[in-house]
C-alpha cells in the first residue's frame, strides 16, 4: 500500500509455535502482583517491578560507588539484587535500606571491564561476544560454532589468562548474524526490517528508529515491499559504538503513534528505559512476530563479520532474519531495544543482542514522547506530561509521569499531562497515557508482508537482525 500517511494498521502476524502463543498470552491485562506502596520499616527486600527495580539499581549505583559491583532482578522473588565488593559495613546496611537483596562477591566493576578490555584487545574475532552477568559475577563469553581451530585455542587461552572467576566460556551452536530481512516490516535496497520505535526528531519531526545496519543497507524505506519510499535514513551507526539508524517520515504529517503492534493487542509505549538483568522482555518482529524472554547480560560487545559492536543488550529472546531494528519492551509499556543480531532461531533458541533505546535516542538527539503525545510534540523519555508522584490534587508546573500518579495537575499551556488515562491538563487539556499514541508507529507484526524477502545474513558468522 502506498500512502503518504500511515494509518493504524489491524493486520496481525501469523506466528506459529508455542513459544509465539506464550508470549501474547503474557502480554494480556493481569494483576501485577508487585507492590511498592509501603514503607519499609525494616531492611528487608522490597517486592518490585522490574521498571522500578531498574531505577533503585541506578540510584544504588551512584551511592554505592566503587563498591557496586552490578545488580540484577530476580523475577520469581521480585527484588533487585545488587553485588556488593569491599567490607564497607554502612553501604550495605544503606543498600538493604533503600530495599535490595545484597550480595557479597570477589569481582568489582572495574575487574570485570578490565577483564572486557583484554577480551577486546586479544580475541576480538568474529562469531564471539561477550557481556557481564551480574548473576554469576563474571563475563559471560560465548563462541559461535564457527570459532574453530586456533580462533577457538585464543578465546581459550585468553579467557584462561584472564584468571579463575572471572570469566566463563561457552560454545554457541548457532552463528552470530544481523538478522536483515523484516513489528511491522519495512523494505529498502532489497533487504526487509522492522520498525522498532516511532519517535520525534531533534526539529519536532516524526520519525522512527530501527537497526543501524539496515540504516546503512539503504538510504530510503518503504513499509510495503517495491512500494513508495516512507521515510529517509537520516543518521545511522553500523558497525562501531552500537547499531542503530534514525529514519524521518518523508511527510511531516505522518501520524505515528506510541505503541507495539503485538500480534493484534496494541501496547501503549509510554517512555524509554534501561534495561535490567533478569527483566523479563518480549520482542516483536516482521518475520517471528512476537517472542519473550529475559535480558541476560549488559555492555555487550559483539563480534559479527561486518565489524565489533558495542553497548548491546544480551537476551535469551529468539530472533530470525528480517526481525532487525524491531522493538524490545516490557508488559508495562517500556521501550528496551532495538533488535540488533544473534545465534539460533525461534525453534531452537540461541541468544540474540539489542541496541539500548536510550543510547539511540541520546545520539541521534530524537525523543520518545510516550502515549498520549502525537510525533513532533516533544515529550522526554522520562515519562514527559504526568502526575508527579501521588498527585491528587492541582500543582503548578510541568508534569512528571513519575510513578505513575493519578490526579489532576495544573502545568504551562505547551505541557502533555501525563500517564494516566484520562488525565488533562489544567491550561489546554492535552490527555495522556493510553488515549493517544505517540511512538513506535504500529511497532513491530509484519502487516501484510511476512513472506518479504530475506537480505543481510552471513553463513559465516554473526548475523545482523535487519
Amino acid at each position: 500500500m502506498s500512502h503518504k500517511r500511515i494509518p493504524k494498521r489491524k493486520a496481525v502476524l501469523a506466528v506459529g509455535g508455542v513459544a509465539a502463543l506464550g508470549a501474547a498470552a503474557l502480554l494480556l491485562p493481569n494483576a501485577n502482583a508487585s507492590q511498592d506502596g509501603t514503607a519499609d520499616t525494616k531492611a528487608a527486600p522490597r517486592i518490585l517491578k522490574a521498571s522500578d527495580a531498574s531505577d533503585l539499581a541506578a540510584q544504588l549505583s551512584g551511592l554505592l560507588g566503587d563498591a557496586f559491583a552490578g545488580s540484577y532482578y530476580d523475577a520469581g522473588r521480585q527484588q533487585l539484587v545488587v553485588n556488593v565488593v569491599g567490607d564497607n559495613n554502612q553501604l550495605v546496611v544503606q543498600a538493604k535500606k533503600a530495599g535490595a537483596a545484597v550480595r557479597e562477591v570477589d569481582n568489582s566493576t572495574a575487574e570485570l571491564k578490565a577483564a572486557a578490555q583484554t577480551l577486546k584487545s586479544e580475541a576480538t574475532i568474529p562469531g564471539t561476544a561477550w557481556a557481564v552477568d551480574p548473576r554469576s559475577n563474571k563475563i559471560l563469553v560465548t563462541a559461535d560454532s564457527t570459532v574453530t581451530g586456533g580462533d577457538w585455542d585464543t578465546v581459550e587461552s585468553t579467557v584462561r589468562e584472564l584468571g579463575p572467576g572471572m570469566a566463563t566460556l561457552r560454545k554457541s551452536t548457532g552463528t552470530f548474524k544481523t538478522f536483515a530481512s523484516g513489528g511491522d516490516a519495512i523494505f529498502g535496497g532489497g533487504a526487509r526490517c522492522s520498525l522498532g520505535f516511532n519517535v520525534t526528531a531533534g526539529d519536532g519531526t516524526p520519525a522512527f528508529l530501527t537497526a543501524g545496519h539496515c540504516g546503512v543497507a539503504a538510504a530510503q524505506w518503504s513499509d510495503t515491499q517495491g512500494g513508495t519510499p516512507i521515510g529517509t535514513v537520516d543518521q545511522a551507526v553500523f558497525p562501531g559504538q552500537g547499531d542503530f539508524a534514525l529514519v524521518r517520515y518523508d511527510d511531516p504529517a505522518t501520524e505515528a503513534p506510541s505503541e507495539v503492534n503485538a500480534e493484534g493487542q496494541r501496547v501503549p509505549i509510554l517512555q524509554a528505559a534501561e534495561a535490567t538483568v533478569g527483566q523479563q522482555v518480549f520482542r516483536m518482529g516482521s518475520t517471528t512476530g512476537l517472542a519473550d524472554g529475559a535480558v541476560t547480560g549488559l555492555d555487550a560487545t559483539v563480534n559479527y563479520p561486518e565489524g565489533t559492536v558495542t553497548g548491546l543488550i544480551q537476551t535469551n529472546v529468539c530472533a530470525e532474519p528480517g526481525d532487525s531494528g524491531g522493538a524490545m519492551f516490557t508488559q508495562d509499556g517500556l521501550a528496551l531495544g532495538l533488535t540488533s543480531g544473534g545465534s539460533g532461531d525461534c525453534t531452537v533458541g540461541g541468544e540474540t543482542f539489542f541496541q539500548p533505546v536510550t543510547t539511540a535516542l541520546e545520539a541521534v538527539g530524537a525523543t520518545l514522547d510516550g502515549a498520549g503525545g502525537s510525533a513532533g510534540a516533544g515529550g522526554a523519555e522520562e515519562g514527559a506530561g504526568g502526575a508527579e508522584e501521588g498527585a491528587g490534587g492541582a500543582e503548578e508546573g510541568a508534569g512528571g509521569a513519575e510513578e505513575g500518579a493519578a490526579g489532576e495537575q495544573q502545568g504551562p499551556e505547551d505541557q502533555q499531562q501525563g500517564a494516566g488515562n484520562g488525565q488533562r491538563g489544567a491550561e489546554n487539556g492535552q490527555q495522556g497515557a493510553g488515549d493517544q499514541a505517540g511512538g513506535a508507529d504500529e511497532g513491530t507484526g509484519a502487516d501484510e508482508q511476512d513472506g518479504g524477502e530475506e537480505a543481510g545474513t552471513d553463513e559465516s558468522g554473526l548475523t545482523e537482525t535487519h
